[in-house]
């Protein structure tokens, strides 16, 4: 697969922003391989993701920051991402207890649908360790409470860093990040949150959708904030269910829309498909 950059952006909307960025790939022998865009009217904002091919490109990919910046982005008041397909994401997978969500991931990977390197499986306790050893992947157990937080989120990153990881997967990861490990790494770390948000958050979701007699039940994917499942939605679905679901049924079902929407959202993050807004996210085509 040739190389190609991708550049996510969005500012506010003004006349000639797809003709100055298009040109910019242009005049430098770059080929566009895809462009999406799109304007919010409301909060007048305008988003943009283009793909091109570097193989004749004029600039050398440690230099077009510099000079989109200089060119573009400092006079249109963009912000902006830059990204190489030839680069792979490194991701690392937390987890608890709970299996379903990491046999996915790890499976999807295997096949490669998802093209990444798992840098690690982290989790506060070792009932998994014998996943990550059948996948011959490392396993670092960091059990947390209350006393050893700060401690063990600071070895966490530090951990991560080493490893050079780019975003984290929250598989069923059943610890809230404190706000300071939030804030480090700040839209790159995708959580599964087993209800439709916002309703039913928190503790025993299915058993609580069972007592109201729901007709839905669903998943949803986003980025983690400090606000506990607030953070800005990836990817959500939703299964029909009736009376005749016992709460078990509700599990069972509610574990394959997890699944799904949580291979999603990793798939979006992988493609650089996601594009933050404040408390929103732009999915790109």
């Amino acid at each position: 697969m040739s190389n190609s950059a991708i550049l996510l952006i969005h500012c506010p909307d003004q006349p000639g922003l797809v003709a100055q960025v298009t040109e910019f790939v242009h005049r430098n022998r770059g080929n566009i391989i895809n462009l999406d865009q799109h304007v919010d009217r409301h909060v007048g904002q305008f988003f943009m993701r283009i793909e091109w091919d570097l193989d004749n490109f004029l600039i050398p990919p440690d230099k077009i920051s510099d000079y989109f910046e200089t060119l573009i982005g400092k006079a249109y008041g963009m912000e902006w991402q830059l990204h190489f397909t030839e680069k792979r994401p490194r991701m690392a997978i937390f987890v608890s207890k709970a299996s379903h969500c990491l046999y996915d991931l790890l499976q999807r990977h295997g096949t490669g649908e998802f093209d990444c390197d798992i840098t690690a499986i982290v989790s506060n306790h070792r009932q998994l360790e014998y996943i990550a050893e059948r996948f011959d992947i490392p396993f670092h157990h960091i059990p947390i409470n209350r006393e050893n937080k700060t401690e063990q989120e600071e070895k966490t990153t530090a951990l991560l860093r080493e490893l050079n990881t780019d975003f984290i997967v929250l598989a069923r990861y059943m610890q809230v990040l404190s706000d300071a490990f939030c804030r480090t790494w700040s839209y790159r770390v995708i959580n599964i949150h087993h209800s439709f948000l916002p309703a039913f958050k928190g503790a025993r979701p299915y058993e609580r959708a069972f007592e109201r007699g729901v007709k839905l039940i669903g998943a949803t994917s986003h980025y983690v904030t400090a606000d506990l499942d607030e953070g800005p939605i990836i990817a959500q679905s939703v299964e029909p269910v009736s009376h005749h679901h016992t709460v078990d049924d509700l599990k069972r079902i509610g574990k394959d829309v997890e699944k799904r929407v949580l291979s999603q959202a990793v798939y979006l993050q992988l493609r650089h498909l996601v594009l933050p807004f404040g408390n929103r996210t732009i999915i790109f085509n």
